[in-house]
């Protein structure tokens, strides 16, 4: 079994709010980052496949197709945009580990369309925020 780790990188703004709460709450909760301007990232997204080396081609799975489905369904998705506007929080907020585990979904549900991932297996998705905060999501509990 080899591990194989690719890293992206995509920059986005987010404002953490959560429209259940009173003001003074969020205030409280999630303190600077409940600016009404919000504030930007520049994310740091590892993904992480496991598997057996394909005696075939000496690799776990295609690096060109992982590319392109990081390309395809997170950078596109995610880079230059307001966390807030996209879908996938309009009931959630988009807090970096709510990020992660978005992520590490959407590479899942795509992992069928990668031809040479038919013997590895999605393993984790690790989302870096700053120098100090990154965030793992490895499925468990699904």
């Amino acid at each position: 079994m080899v591990h194989l780790t690719r890293r992206y990188w995509f920059s986005a703004s987010h404002r953490l709010h959560n429209p259940a709460l009173e003001a003074a709450e969020n205030t409280l909760v999630y303190g600077k980052c409940n600016n009404p301007g919000g504030h930007g990232h520049n994310y740091h997204v590892e993904i992480t496949v496991a598997g057996p080396v394909d005696a075939r081609t000496g690799m776990v799975v295609d690096l060109t197709e992982l590319d392109g489905l990081a390309e395809r369904e997170i950078l596109n998705r995610f880079d230059q945009i307001n966390l807030n506007d996209d879908q996938g929080f309009a009931s959630l907020v988009p807090t970096t580990e709510n990020l992660c585990v978005q992520i590490y979904h959407i590479v899942r549900e795509r992992w069928t369309d990668l031809p040479s991932a038919r013997n590895a297996r999605l393993e984790r998705v690790r989302l870096e925020e700053t120098s100090s905060n990154f965030f793992e999501y490895t499925g468990e509990g699904d």
